[in-house]
């Protein structure tokens, strides 16, 4: 994180995220929900909201309806935010059945060979359009090997299909071969390990109406800010908190902070001091240039979350 400017921060505005109550929360929180196999995404995003009793709330990510795992569900205001874990890295662990006998090094060596950028078109089943696309595999680990059963673990960009790289490499052993199984572990930032089951959400929720406890659900409802984590940030003074949130763009004189890695046309998060998140922006400087900078534009604005009024007008 650089250093621009050293800057007043006033405990009289604004709330660091972990200071929010289960009210201010399902305004706007984000869930890391553990879904079942069985059920679509719609069908266990519409469970979140009959328990919760709110609005509005929506997932990131569809996963099929035998497919389990990591589901981002984001309610109120945040799911104007939730789109972001879309776009972010997935993985998965994947049993895979191959439809004759293959030698166990040769399915090593066939299977290893897809880490990389491959060629993928979605399957027929896809809601999507099926045309050819390039995506990344990151890592392939494989678990074990038991006679047609292939136990493993795919790391890859958002948007691959691991129906289709099951096919594509029965297709490059020469015996054929389907998914059987798949299990998403991570979505982004979120693990499988930190999720949540539909029935902790509803003891949560029973336990924080009936027994005025909010400690489960403070566990359960995370600030919107997770969704932020995996941009880079600018961090700006309190003094230009509420022109961004009437849709000023970012000048160089309202920046305390940034991460290093900022690059022209990247898309960053625009965070208080206290560590709220205000917008998304495109930066219009590179770290770099932003940090040396005496006027000027640093990020254009183009999606605000932060409701006007909240930290005074100082513009």
């Amino acid at each position: 994180m650089l250093v621009r400017e050293e800057s007043f921060v006033s405990d009289k505005w604004g709330k660091p995220p972990s200071a929010r109550s289960v009210e201010e929360l399902l305004e706007a929180g984000v869930i890391n929900l553990d879904k079942p196999s069985g059920p679509t995404s719609h069908q266990v995003t519409a469970w979140v909201r009959d328990i919760l009793s709110i609005k509005k709330v929506a997932h990131g990510g569809t996963l099929d309806p035998n497919v389990s795992g990591v589901l981002p569900i984001a309610t109120g205001k945040a799911v104007r935010a939730i789109d972001l874990t879309l776009k972010s890295d997935k993985e998965y662990v994947c049993l895979m059945k191959l439809h004759r006998e293959k030698k166990e090094e040769d399915i090593r060596k066939v299977l290893l060979s897809f880490v990389g950028e491959i060629f993928q078109t979605p399957p027929v089943r896809s809601a999507v359009k099926r045309q050819m696309r390039v995506r990344k595999i990151h890592e392939i680990r494989i678990i074990e090997i038991r006679g047609r059963d292939i136990l493993f673990r795919v790391s890859c960009d958002a948007g691959t299909y691991i129906r289709t790289l099951c096919y594509d490499v029965g297709e490059a052993l020469g015996t054929g071969a389907h998914m059987e199984e798949l299990r998403r572990v991570r979505s982004g930032n979120m693990r499988e390990e930190e999720s949540v089951r539909l029935q902790d959400i509803k003891d949560a929720f029973v336990f924080w109406k009936e027994e005025d406890d909010d400690s489960l659900m403070k566990k359960i409802l995370m600030p919107f800010e997770k969704l932020l984590e995996p941009l880079p940030k600018i961090i700006i003074k309190d003094s230009a908190v509420d022109a961004i949130c009437h849709g000023a763009d970012l000048a160089v004189v309202g920046i305390a902070r940034l991460d290093d890695d900022i690059v022209k046309g990247s898309t960053v998060a625009i965070m208080t001091e206290k560590g709220e998140g205000i917008a998304l922006a495109t930066a219009e400087m590179s770290a770099e240039r932003i940090l040396n900078a005496k006027e000027g534009i640093a990020a254009k604005v183009k999606r605000v979350f932060m409701k006007p009024g909240t930290y005074p007008k100082m513009w």
